[in-house]
């Protein structure tokens, strides 16, 4: 048994969740600013299905990736080097989340709802969620976005329509990393495209640590607006 969350009742410790499945925490609640920061502050994050409640989870292990372990491969930094793209940050957030919200061969269904795309939006409009977005030949190619709080980068999806789209813009999110001084991105739950980039599991205890030490580090919010930059070999 989980906890129902009503609009004001805050969230159970990390060690209440369940095992089976892994770091399901708690439901109900809102997708409010005010919810969502509050989550992702302790280490939580909303994830569910259209019509289903809004549950929350902090999966044990937790994936992160130290923006200086990212593996680049010899095709990527090829690719990297080569090829014709630009990167642009916070330009088309809400069509970056539509890009990731699309069915996949081997996920047909979406939880990446109206409701989540709203709240989302919301968060961006705040200075708090932030899209990295590659664009080729004036399209957008593929990207990622997430929420970004003290010196952590809180990796929400990805998603590409050209091959290496999302990589790259994977690793203009490690460069913006050193640009913002943030010191981690949590990946949330193990897939072994992350990790084949140098992503990791970690223990939840230890990420919960490591969230307690950057969190709070004196970042203010607001758009990574402005600061693309364009690869023309």
């Amino acid at each position: 048994m989980i906890p129902w969350l009503d609009p004001d009742s805050p969230f159970p410790p990390l060690q209440a969740a369940l095992r089976d499945p892994s770091g399901l925490l708690a439901a109900g609640g809102d997708l409010s600013p005010l919810r969502l920061l509050a989550a992702y502050k302790q280490g939580i994050f909303p994830w569910y299905g259209e019509g289903d409640p809004i549950l929350w989870w902090s999966p044990d292990p937790r994936m992160v990736l130290i923006p200086e372990e990212m593996r680049v491969s010899r095709s990527l930094s090829k690719t990297l080097r080569n090829r014709p793209y630009e990167i642009r940050f916070d330009t088309a957030f809400d069509e970056v989340m539509h890009g990731c919200a699309q069915a996949r061969p081997d996920q047909p269904g979406t939880w990446i709802t109206a409701e989540m795309r709203e709240a989302y939006n919301r968060l961006h409009r705040l200075g708090h969620a932030h899209s990295v977005e590659t664009w080729i030949d004036g399209v957008l190619a593929g990207g990622l976005y997430g929420v970004a709080i003290g010196a952590v980068f809180f990796g929400e999806s990805m998603f590409t329509n050209t091959r290496d789209a999302s990589k790259i813009a994977l690793a203009a999110l490690v460069h913006q990393c050193a640009e913002q001084g943030i010191r981690l991105i949590d990946c949330q739950m193990h897939t072994h495209h992350l990790a084949s980039l140098g992503a990791r599991d970690i223990p939840r205890r230890q990420f919960s640590q490591r969230l307690a030490e950057l969190i709070d580090y004196p970042r203010p919010a607001g758009p990574w607006t402005g600061a693309g930059y364009a690869n023309t070999p």
